[in-house]
């Protein structure tokens, strides 16, 4: 099993920066892939980012390429989403996910709240 805890979240204005935190505990060495999504009640669930632990690739959305950052924190087995340029469209709870392997994401955090304002 993996445990997953997320932070960094909060409230800011436009242009303004966060960064997203992502820790996993448990059978880490199971991990192969860790993903940010958000969701909102309008727009369901949609992904963000994600970081491959086995080789180093990265992979975002569109609509946040050259905005948000994902890293890997090397003494611990956690990621990072470093987002600028934050926009009220950003807004959403942003939930971090782990693929063990099965090229699906099956262990999920409870997520962290972004609310950005204009």
């Amino acid at each position: 099993q993996v445990h997953l805890v997320e932070s960094g979240g909060g409230l800011v204005q436009t242009g303004e920066s966060l960064r997203l935190s992502c820790v996993a505990s448990g059978r880490t060495t199971w991990i192969y892939n860790m993903a940010w999504f958000r969701q909102t009640p309008e727009k369901g669930r949609e992904f963000v980012s994600s970081y491959n632990l086995r080789n180093q690739s990265t992979t975002y959305a569109d609509d946040v390429k050259g905005r948000f950052t994902i890293s890997r924190d090397g003494a611990n087995a956690a990621v990072y989403l470093r987002m600028n340029s934050l926009k009220p469209e950003d807004t959403a709870l942003y939930r971090c996910a782990v693929d063990i392997g099965t090229a699906s994401y099956t262990y999920w955090g409870q997520g962290t709240q972004v609310t950005v304002s204009s």
